[in-house]
């Protein structure tokens, strides 16, 4: 065989080679592009189903008489915004991330405004459809979390293998763009101070 040859099986087998590194790094980029597109659907069927659980609360809490008119106001208003706010999982940009938070944000501030007013009113926290709803928030939350921090793991693997060479150059010539995580709220690190 001559050099010439020698480097012509050279040429095809890097091509091949380099081919066959393509199409696993674009499939992988892919798998992983939607494990990232189910983790944000759990994260907003999570919210949804707090979001649904608010109305009955709400009614619950109007039973009482007495019960401050406008807190049941912002738990109504912050609910209707939060679920205004749809976000496709193909365009989790930063700034619509940090929307979709803020708003999510504000429904958490009103339900907690809510169960602390609450504690003034003995009858309300002896009603058992207040309890069982009560309950039923502090599931959601705790389910919320655990999407949200699985939805974590996944934009981190997806961010991994596409940073990480040679998917880097194949995330950049099909468009697949790092994405971004949940992060901790403004002032979290602070504890809330609860008064008496």
């Amino acid at each position: 065989m001559s050099t010439k040859n020698l480097t012509l099986i050279g040429i095809v087998a890097f091509i091949l080679l380099l081919g066959g590194c393509g199409c696993n790094g674009y499939n992988s980029l892919v798998k992983l592009d939607e494990g990232v597109g189910n983790a944000w659907a759990n994260v907003q069927s999570d919210y949804q189903r707090r979001a649904d659980l608010i109305p009955n609360l709400v009614n619950t809490v109007k039973g009482e008489a007495n019960f401050e008119k406008s807190t049941l106001t912002d738990v109504i208003a912050a609910r209707a915004s939060a679920t205004q706010i749809k976000i496709d999982p193909k365009d989790l940009t930063p700034e619509k991330l940090q929307q979709f938070q803020q708003a999510q944000g504000q429904i958490s501030q009103a339900l907690g405004r809510l169960m602390m007013v609450s504690e003034k009113y003995p009858e309300l926290r002896a009603n058992d459809a207040f309890r069982g709803l009560q309950a039923q928030l502090e599931g959601t939350e705790n389910r919320i979390k655990v999407s949200r921090n699985d939805f974590n793991t996944a934009v981190k693997d997806y961010n991994i293998s596409a940073r990480t060479f040679p998917n880097n150059i194949f995330a950049g010539m099909f468009g697949f763009k790092a994405k971004e995580p949940f992060k901790a709220e403004a002032g979290s690190e602070k504890a809330p101070e609860v008064k008496f």
